[in-house]
């Protein structure tokens, strides 16, 4: 009798185990099962997003400079060029430079919880891989994970005002402008057949130059996307600061000047002509054409010029802390304090792309 209770007993525990296992497994089942959904959910298109009021994905400054660099949350995210142009992230003081992604972005943005970009092709790829990679553009997380295609169009400039995308496509049947949700739900908006650079913008009215029937400044606003004439001078590059708005002089040799929004001035900065500028920090750096190009800085008021450096530059970026240039010829990536003049190579980039290999 004891021997068959204790086989009984036996049965019975062996039993329980074998039920314990089988809800533990459904359990893990039912928890995976959610964790999916929940990643879905947040990385699908569809996924509602809402970014902060008067969130601007970048300033029109490094936009118009190719949009390499992005500040947001005490964070840099930037394409190194020491890495095929992958995307890397660091401090603003470039301490703690990671690398993120083999994605080659260009037009870099943040706002809430994502990046936008568009991607040109894959670190490390040859021409073929990279085309074959697809380009688009793409939202991914802040570490660059989770990518999303947004648009598979080739995007020339766009900016991110509030929860919209502005987008600039171009194609074999022409150029378009629009607008998309930024977690893409419902369809494009199609606001112009023509160019419109989204870049500058700011308290929810995008600043552009016109390229129909002129190139005066033509203020966009967000709210019902109507634009209108603000300046009837010929300009390129507008960039919205404040209570100004500097911009390259078409009438005057691409001089650069400001115009003041509050009392309807024009201020001439540099009687020069500029091929590239950038303004941020109360500076601008810009580079000078001519016999002797030059990569120059001075206050946002034109005094306290000073050359930075001798040659020719472009992509000329702003953090808060640093500008980045490279060199025309050779692809060298420079930095240098705000306000400083002295310059040198941005070794850091270089070492933690040879420190990743």
């Amino acid at each position: 009798m004891a021997a068959e209770f204790d086989t009984e007993n036996s049965t019975n525990r062996s039993l329980l185990k074998k039920q314990s296992l089988v809800a533990m497994i459904v359990v893990l089942a039912v928890i995976a099962v959610l964790t999916a959904i929940l990643l879905l959910r947040g990385f699908l298109p569809g996924r509602q997003i809402s970014n902060p009021p008067g969130t601007v994905g970048n300033t029109a400054g490094n936009l118009n400079n190719g949009g390499l660099f992005c500040e947001y949350n005490d964070v840099v995210y930037f394409s190194n060029p020491y890495d095929d142009g992958a995307l890397y992230a660091m401090a603003p003081d470039e301490s703690n430079i990671r690398f993120l992604s083999s994605s080659v972005p260009q037009n870099l943005l943040a706002g809430g919880d994502y990046l936008y970009y568009f991607q040109t092709g894959v670190a490390g790829s040859g021409d073929f891989a990279s085309i074959a990679s697809g380009h688009g553009f793409h939202r991914t997380d802040l570490e660059g994970r989770h990518a999303v295609s947004l648009s598979p169009d080739i995007i020339l400039s766009g900016q991110l005002v509030g929860d919209y995308l502005y987008l600039l496509s171009s194609d074999k049947e022409g150029t378009e402008f629009f607008k998309l949700r930024c977690d893409k739900s419902g369809e494009k908006i199609s606001l112009a057949d023509y160019a419109v650079n989204p870049s500058s913008a700011a308290d929810g009215t995008i600043y552009y130059a016109g390229t129909l029937n002129d190139h005066f400044l033509y203020a966009l606003d967000t709210a019902d996307d109507i634009p209108r004439q603000i300046l009837d001078t010929p300009l390129w590059f507008p960039m919205a600061v404040g209570d100004y708005v500097y911009y390259l002089d078409l009438n005057s040799n691409y001089s650069l000047r400001r115009y003041q929004f509050s009392t309807g001035e024009t201020q001439i900065l540099t009687s020069e002509r500029v091929d590239w500028f950038n303004v941020g920090s109360g500076f601008v750096y810009y580079q000078t054409v001519g016999a002797a190009p030059q990569l120059k800085c001075m206050r946002t008021d034109g005094s306290d010029e000073i050359t930075i450096a001798e040659g020719n530059y472009n992509h000329i970026h702003m953090t808060s802390r640093y500008v980045y240039f490279q060199d025309f010829e050779d692809g060298t990536l420079y930095h240098s304090a705000i306000g400083s003049g002295s310059y040198s190579v941005f070794q850091a980039a270089s070492d933690a792309a040879a420190k990743k290999r």
